[in-house]
């Protein structure tokens, strides 16, 4: 079935339709869910908030862009709110902001395990995880995320800069055990 069609019969609220949408795409948006929460239940709570979210507003994707890239963009606005809602972030703003340059080599540069490399992303504070997903590996930019979660830029600078060093001595730990 045609992707427009599908989507023409989820706004006719038609359940066949959002099964489907459902199958096409629940594992890669369960995918960034697991980025953005702290465990499996907390991402699959995010997934079903997620689709409840897409059904609801389908009528106002436009065909203009990506569908799945629509689907993406609610998934991780979801996974914000719901860190909204339930925590303030209480995100770090450096007694000198402007001192953020990083010495160490990018987190992303060094190859690891998926399973381990997220389980350690995972483990970062919320501050320092959501900054580190919103700019590594869903290319948002300083000036993005400060809008997003109504930070500074230089804020964002500095909570990435802490979060990639957190993961390198994590993953840095990792690696020291494993050669034992």
């Amino acid at each position: 079935m045609k992707l427009e069609k599908l989507i023409k019969q989820c706004c006719q609220q038609k359940l066949t339709a959002q099964s489907k949408v459902y199958q096409l795409y629940a594992d890669k948006l369960f995918s960034i869910c697991l980025k953005y929460s702290r465990n499996y239940q907390d991402a699959e709570d995010t997934l079903q908030d997620s689709f409840l979210t897409i059904f609801a507003n389908i009528k106002q994707y436009k065909s203009t862009g990506s569908f799945e890239g629509w689907l993406k963009r609610i998934t991780i606005n979801t996974a914000l709110q719901k860190y909204r809602e339930k925590v303030p972030l209480q995100l770090v703003e450096d007694i000198i902001e402007n001192n953020v340059d990083d010495d160490t080599e990018p987190i992303e540069k060094t190859v690891f395990n998926l399973d381990i490399l997220l389980e350690f992303i995972q483990k970062l504070p919320d501050r320092y995880r959501l900054v580190f997903n919103l700019y590594v590996l869903d290319n948002y930019t300083h000036k993005e995320i400060s809008n997003l979660l109504q930070i500074s830029e230089n804020t964002s600078k500095s909570n990435l800069s802490r979060a990639r060093k957190n993961l390198k001595k994590e993953l840095q730990k990792y690696q020291q055990n494993a050669k034992k």
